[in-house]
């Protein structure tokens, strides 16, 4: 009788990047849910802090847990695109990745309290869950020069710019600095990341990505971040039906706040992702980078409503123009991002400058008629009109140039 290992291990030469309906694996979906622990015990702190009126806190110490989450997150789905193999060594290796995004997590409430007390950024436990993830990404780097002749030099590249990127964030962990000192050595982190993939992919050799397969992979991470819009609204329903049980205008504030986080799915998928860097690989870095500032505020989005939860349960300290302005402050962030990746990967197109002005306006509206006094239901429903509003304008009005812009990308126009 013989016996075989399942998953054998198999040479890391890259993928076809015109494979044929290639879709996520079941690994990098798990691996995407790990991360909803991140989003969750940041969306939880920021709230709370935003709800105290620690704005710094809040904003430096959100920007600074989603961003470790979210570089890795994207680095990894890149390279897997590029090289999984699905064999016991590269499932193994996730699974390290997966331990550093718990430890990652452990490190965040850390964070917020240390910039809360004007202390020294203490980001030792977030700087060691994220040296776990990055280093479980520099072993398949690694493998992947070793193993791929053709690929070789731009593997060994990112590989050397992880190293030298590790190396910095301890530096900058270890040593007691205050918070401007520390921003100032996480940028310099932070760029050194960033510049990375830029030099191995433009100056030395692109990997075979897959164009079709990447625009899957981040349109189920925005899912996922949206989902902490959902856990907003049962938040502060839960706080709504105990403070007042369940009536009308109850009934009417979750209706709106439930139409957030659907719209703002309903945007993202309009624009055709796939085609256009199938067409325009080039554009893939604008793209991808840009994407960060998209999961921090579709999450941050859900965040606001728990504000608003805390503000019905009495938890808060700040006004209720504040709590509206908390969710539309990355909301309009999150509504204007994504015109802005529609006429990016399409061409632009004036009817994205009518839709930015009424995002604008609207969530404008929203905040003031919360500070004039108005019920904080109107000022949600009125939230929720922005989203709202840029989806109708689209069916109505945006359908011939989605056509014009699909047929442009298979062209067939």
């Amino acid at each position: 009788m013989t016996s075989s290992i399942g998953h054998r291990l198999t040479r890391m030469t890259g993928r076809d990047p015109h494979q044929h309906e290639r879709a996520a694996t079941s690994l990098e979906l798990f691996y995407d849910l790990v991360f909803v622990v991140v989003f969750s015990v940041a969306g939880t702190q920021v709230a709370h802090y935003l709800a105290e009126g620690h704005y710094r806190t809040a904003v430096f110490g959100y920007v600074l847990c989603t961003f470790a989450a979210i570089w890795a997150w994207i680095n990894f789905s890149w390279f897997a695109s590029a090289f999984d193999t699905d064999d016991w060594f590269f499932r193994g290796v996730v699974l390290v990745q997966m331990i550093g995004v718990a430890i990652l997590a452990l490190g965040v409430n850390d964070v917020f309290a240390s910039i809360d007390a004007d202390e020294h950024v203490d980001i030792r436990v977030l700087v060691i869950g994220y040296v776990v993830m990055r280093v479980g990404l520099l072993t398949q780097w690694i493998r992947a020069g070793l193993q791929s002749p053709e690929f070789r030099r731009t593997c060994f590249t990112y590989a050397i710019a992880v190293i030298v990127a590790q190396v910095l964030w301890v530096v900058v962990a270890v040593i007691d600095l205050a918070l401007w000192p520390t921003i100032v050595g996480i940028l310099i982190c932070a760029a050194v990341e960033l510049l990375g993939p830029v030099v191995a992919e433009t100056r030395v050799k692109a990997t075979p990505w897959h164009p079709h397969h990447i625009a899957e992979r981040y349109s189920l991470l925005t899912i996922i971040t949206l989902g902490e819009g959902v856990v907003g609204v049962v938040a502060v329903m839960q706080a709504l039906v105990e403070e007042d049980g369940w009536t009308t205008d109850t009934a009417i504030f979750g209706l709106a706040a439930m139409v957030i986080p659907f719209a703002m799915w309903w945007l993202y998928f309009i624009v055709p992702t796939g085609d256009a860097l199938h067409r325009h690989p080039e554009k893939c870095f604008p793209w991808g980078y840009g994407h960060t500032l998209i999961f921090m505020a579709a999450a941050a989005t859900g965040a606001g409503l728990e504000v608003a939860a805390l503000w019905s349960e009495h938890h808060a300290s700040i006004g209720a123009g504040a709590v509206i302005a908390c969710v539309a402050v990355p909301l309009g962030v999150y509504c204007l991002g994504m015109l802005t990746f529609y006429d990016y990967l399409v061409g632009f197109d004036r009817l994205t400058l009518f839709g930015g002005a009424g995002v604008i306006a609207i969530l404008a509206a929203a905040v003031w008629s919360a500070s004039a006094g108005v019920s904080l239901t109107f000022a949600v429903v009125v939230v929720a009109l922005a989203p709202l509003f840029l989806v109708v304008v689209d069916e109505f009005l945006g359908a011939p140039r989605r056509a014009r812009a699909v047929a442009g990308l298979s062209g067939t126009e």
